[in-house]
């Protein structure tokens, strides 16, 4: 049985590439996101992760062929008939990852999985490891669920930031339970190797942790390989839950749609029990958008990440140039980049600096976890012209003339 709306794939031949660059203020001022209206309208906002991006052409389609059919009731439980078979095809063609259909689990986004899985993986006053600088609701998460956070900071070593396994083994007491992970890795753009996850995963079934596997940017990879945890070794899948989805691979943050994936059937079920009516189900636009981007819209996927590239590199080559006292790693996936700006003389908030100064928004770093200080998050997936417009206003800030 397919899903109530089908759309064939646009031509393949047609690169959207030049769809990307178009005009990002003025489109996304008359939208009301979140990104583009936090700020007064001088603000030059690159900071939430969503795109500047039009959606998908394919995506658009589906939506709109399903809004002109008329039905918006509920959808069949847990999910259209053509959800779960879309991304266990994709799963397995992108990683090389098989699974079972009641493996996957849709959810109404990654940070709602954070909630449930922490719960059901820990008991209150137990500890969950996270790796600062990470996305900032893992601290709310575990704060919120009434667990204590033990961090094991990344370790910067000149080429990028790394897992110091070690000091992680180290770290660990009898009362940790859970690792709370993050791949590709928010913000600073790490996709670890496969070598770097086996030497985490001995860590974990040594010490029997749970791993919470945010892998929600696995599909935007520049350099090397997404390798899913949870596909090491079925000792490591019994003891991990991944959330995955298409919202930031596909520019649907607003859809809200995620995917909780488990091969250990007791571990799930406990989480499933734990959610119970508080975990709405997912809405029919959002399960409508993610059946034509992982059927359909690789050919937009694909020209988003050359030009994402593009940005990644242009951006670098101009902190090289005009204000090397601003360093940062070249992602390796997502379209996010950790700036350390410790010695701009902006002082520990330089993302203050920069709005008030420069009129540019950035992440400030200290959301990111200890060790943020000095630094700020840039988001490059807009426009060239955007991008260009932004380091303006960073190096001018930098050097003293805004």
């Amino acid at each position: 049985m397919s899903s109530p709306t089908t759309v064939a794939s646009l031509d393949p031949t047609i690169d959207p590439a030049s769809a990307f660059d178009v005009a990002v203020a003025e489109r996304s001022r008359a939208m009301p996101s979140a990104k583009w209206t936090r700020y007064d309208p001088d603000v030059l906002p690159l900071w939430v992760a969503d795109m500047d991006f039009p959606v998908a052409d394919v995506v658009r389609a589906a939506i709109h062929a399903h809004v002109e059919g008329g039905s918006l009731g509920y959808p069949p439980h847990p999910a259209f008939p053509d959800l779960i078979p879309a991304t266990l095809d994709r799963l397995e063609t992108r990683f090389g990852w098989r699974l079972p259909a009641e493996a996957v689990q849709p959810l109404p986004g990654v940070i709602p999985g954070l909630f449930v899985g922490t719960e059901a993986m820990s008991a209150p006053g137990e500890q969950v490891i996270v790796q600062p600088p990470v996305y900032p609701p893992f601290f709310s998460v575990i704060a919120q669920s009434g667990r204590e956070v033990l961090h094991h900071r990344l370790v910067d070593d000149g080429d990028g930031y790394r897992m110091d396994v070690a000091a992680l083994r180290a770290a660990i007491t009898p009362a940790t339970r859970v690792l709370m992970f993050c791949n590709p890795h928010n913000p600073t753009g790490r996709v670890f190797s496969r070598a770097e996850l086996e030497a985490l995963a001995e860590v974990v079934l040594e010490h029997r942790l749970w791993v919470l596997s945010d892998e929600l940017h696995a599909d935007l990879v520049f350099d090397g390989e997404h390798v899913p945890f949870a596909s090491l070794s079925k000792d490591v899948a019994q003891r991990t839950v991944t959330l995955y989805g298409p919202t930031k691979a596909f520019n649907l943050a607003g859809l809200k749609i995620a995917f909780m994936v488990s091969e250990n059937a007791a571990l799930l079920a406990r989480v499933k029990a734990v959610a119970g009516y508080r975990m709405p189900g997912v809405n029919v636009l959002a399960q409508v958008a993610t059946i034509a981007a992982y059927r359909d819209g690789d050919a937009w996927l694909s020209a988003a990440l050359a030009y994402l590239r593009a940005n990644r590199d242009h951006l670098a080559a101009r902190l090289h140039a005009e204000v090397p006292e601003v360093r940062s790693h070249a992602p390796e996936g997502t379209y996010l980049t950790w700036l350390d700006l410790r010695g701009a003389g902006l002082g520990d908030d330089p993302s203050g600096a920069l709005l008030e100064r420069g009129r540019l928004a950035l992440n400030p770093g200290t959301d990111y976890g200890p060790g943020g200080e000095g630094f700020a998050r840039l988001n490059l997936a807009t426009s060239r012209a955007t991008l260009d417009e932004a380091l303006d206003r960073l190096v001018a800030t930098v050097r003293g003339e805004r």
